[in-house]
C-alpha cells in the first residue's frame, strides 16, 4: 500500500506477540500511540516533523489493530498486556527512556505506562484523554453507565459480537468517516445502536483525504474491530487490576493537549481537565486548550505537532 508517508515498516516480537511498527528518523526515541479507531497513520503528520527534527520516531499498530497480533481473548487487552508490549518496544530499540506521545486509547497506554515504569518516560505528550482517578468501589462500566446510560459506545462494546454485527452493516469507508469526523453528542439514544446514531457526512473537511480513509477502511477489513472492541472488554478487568495503584500519581512531566470542541471537553469535561483533582493526580502537569474535535493530531496537526516538539525541547534527555 502507498501510505503518502515514507517510513521503515517492521513488525517486532514483544511481550508473546508482533507488533507492527513505522519507523522514522534518528535521535532520542518518540513513541507515538494511536487510538481508536485508528493505526499507525493517524500519526503520519507527526512522524515527518519530529523526525525531521531529530528524533527517532516509532509509531505502532497497538495490539488489536493493523498488521500487529490481536489476540483472541478479551483478557488479553487490559492496560497491563498494553503497557508490556510497550516496554518490550523500548527494550527491542535498546532505550532505557523514552518520550512518549498518545491519543485516545493511546493516551490511556501512555498514563499507565506513566505510572507504571516512571523510570523509563522521559516525559509525556497525551491529546484527548486526561488521567481519571480509580474509583476505589465502582467498575469503570458501571461508573460510565450511572454517569450516560447505555448509550455510550463504552457500553454498547461490551457484548461480544453486537457491536461487530452493527459495524457490519456499513462498509469500512463509512465507519471511518462517522468515527474520525464526530462532532458533538457521543450519547445514542435508548434502543439504538451506536455506529447507527453517528453522522455520515457527505464531504470530507480539508484536513482528511479519500486516500487518508481507504488506508484505514482497508487495514480494517483485513484485521476486524474485535481487537479495538476487546479494549473495552477488558476495562473492568483493568480496573480490578489496577487496585494496588489506588490514589497513585503520575510524577513524570507531563504536557495534556485537548480540542476545544471535544464533546467530552465540551459537555463536562473542561471543568476536570482545568482544574485541581487533574493536577493533583498529575502535579507535573502543563494543560493546552487548541482548536479541534476529538481526532486533534489529524485535525489541527501542526499546532500538535509544534506543541509536541517544544515539549521535547523542554525536556532533553540527559536531564
Amino acid at each position: 500500500m502507498d501510505y503518502m508517508i515514507e517510513v521503515n515498516h517492521q513488525r517486532i516480537k514483544t511481550n508473546g506477540i508482533w507488533l507492527h511498527v513505522a519507523e522514522k528518523g534518528t535521535g532520542p526515541l518518540v513513541l507515538l500511540l494511536h487510538g481508536f479507531p485508528e493505526l499507525w497513520y493517524a500519526w503520519r503528520h507527526q512522524i515527518n516533523h519530529l523526525a525531521e527534527n531529530g528524533y527517532h520516531v516509532v509509531a505502532p499498530d497497538l495490539r488489536g489493530y493493523g498488521d500487529s497480533d490481536s489476540p483472541l481473548n478479551p483478557n488479553s487487552y487490559t492496560i497491563f498486556h498494553i503497557v508490556g508490549d510497550l516496554v518490550g518496544l523500548l527494550d527491542h530499540f535498546g532505550q532505557q527512556k523514552a518520550y512518549v506521545v498518545g491519543h485516545d486509547w493511546g493516551a490511556v497506554a501512555g498514563w499507565h505506562l506513566s505510572l507504571f515504569r516512571p523510570d523509563r518516560v522521559i516525559g509525556l505528550v497525551n491529546l484527548s484523554v486526561p488521567y481519571f482517578p480509580r474509583s476505589p468501589t465502582t467498575k469503570t462500566t458501571e461508573a460510565i453507565r450511572e454517569l450516560y446510560g447505555d448509550g455510550t459506545h463504552v457500553i454498547q462494546f461490551q457484548e461480544p459480537g453486537r457491536a461487530e454485527r452493527a459495524f457490519a452493516r456499513y462498509d469500512y469507508t463509512t465507519v471511518m468517516k462517522k468515527f474520525l469526523l464526530i462532532t458533538d453528542n457521543m450519547i445514542a439514544p435508548p434502543d439504538m445502536e451506536f455506529i447507527d446514531f453517528l453522522d455520515t457526512k457527505s464531504a470530507l473537511p480539508a484536513w482528511l483525504t479519500e486516500e487518508d480513509i481507504r488506508v484505514f477502511a482497508e487495514k480494517f477489513e483485513e484485521s476486524g474491530f474485535t481487537g479495538p472492541f476487546n479494549y473495552y472488554r477488558a476495562m473492568d478487568l483493568s480496573w480490578e487490576l489496577l487496585a494496588p495503584w489506588q490514589g497513585s500519581k503520575i510524577t513524570v512531566p507531563v504536557k495534556f493537549m485537548i480540542g476545544d470542541k471535544d464533546f467530552s471537553f465540551k459537555s463536562d469535561g473542561s471543568e476536570y481537565v482545568l482544574g485541581d483533582d487533574f493536577r493533583s493526580l498529575v502535579p507535573n502537569l502543563e494543560v493546552v486548550v487548541i482548536g479541534g474535535h476529538h481526532f486533534i493530531e489529524q485535525e489541527n496537526p501542526q499546532e500538535v505537532s509544534s506543541q509536541i516538539l517544544s515539549f521535547l525541547r523542554e525536556h532533553p534527555v540527559d536531564q
